[in-house]
């Protein structure tokens, strides 16, 4: 069994040092890694992100993460990588990794994503340029989630996202905003491949859980929906699949 510790939208800001780290200090007691699923930051500054990094780093177990919209805020999403990394944080891009953890080797494939909205309420790469932009910002994402989780040799395969994948867990969340919060997309290449539990952000006011049209779990943490330090998840079986 695999203990996976997840949270996102923590939006830790100047002057926020410390307000995290105290309930993270006994997590390797409960957990064999941490994810986090974006929105880190206020405004994406890397004056933020070394704050983010010391809340977050020698934790005794692994960290994950990717960045979401706050952290693409300031402009300057490479150079807010490069502090998390530094720290010891592994920030996924398009990419994947793959943990040798006490439970079996798990492997995690990750992107920001995109919105665009949910079957039978997208938005088409159609008319105007500045539409045709979106959808291709959304097509972009979906492609590096894609191949972030392609050849992942892993006992067990976690997607995560800051944008969702699934209208599920949008619940609670105006309908009118649903396409700026997630993609169906980010679902097509989720169901296209091994995933046993697809973990995203972003929907402060959405559910906790849901599926994608392909029977995947799919996992809401943004601290707000979650309203504590991290919710944990247990990967047993492919048959059991999240509990």
């Amino acid at each position: 069994m695999i203990r996976v510790a997840a949270v996102g939208d923590i939006h830790l800001g100047v002057g926020d040092n410390g307000t995290c780290r105290a309930a993270y200090e006994d997590l390797r007691d409960h957990a064999d890694v941490l994810l986090l699923a974006g929105d880190l930051t206020r405004h994406g500054s890397v004056a933020e992100a070394r704050v983010v990094g010391a809340e977050f780093a020698d934790l005794g177990v692994p960290v994950v993460a990717v960045l979401g919209n706050h952290d693409h805020h300031g402009g300057e999403p490479q150079e807010v990588t490069g502090v998390l990394q530094e720290c010891g944080i592994t920030v996924l891009d398009g990419t994947g990794v793959v943990l040798d953890l006490p439970g079996g080797r798990l492997g995690i494939g990750g992107a920001k994503g995109f919105g665009g909205g949910f079957v039978g309420r997208s938005a088409a790469n159609f008319g105007e340029p500045e539409m045709k932009a979106f959808v291709a910002a959304a097509q972009r994402e979906a492609a590096l989630l894609e191949q972030g989780l392609g050849e992942l040799e892993a006992h067990h395969v976690v997607a995560l996202t800051h944008y969702s994948p699934s209208v599920d867990t949008l619940a609670g969340e105006p309908a009118e905003i649903h396409p700026f919060l997630g993609s169906y997309l980010l679902a097509e290449c989720i169901d296209g491949t091994s995933v046993d539990l697809a973990i995203h952000g972003h929907a402060h006011h959405g559910t906790e859980c849901g599926r994608t049209e392909g029977g995947v779990p799919v996992r809401n943490v943004a601290r707000p929906v979650i309203r504590k330090a991290y919710a944990l998840y247990h990967l047993g079986s492919r048959e059991k699949g999240a509990a």
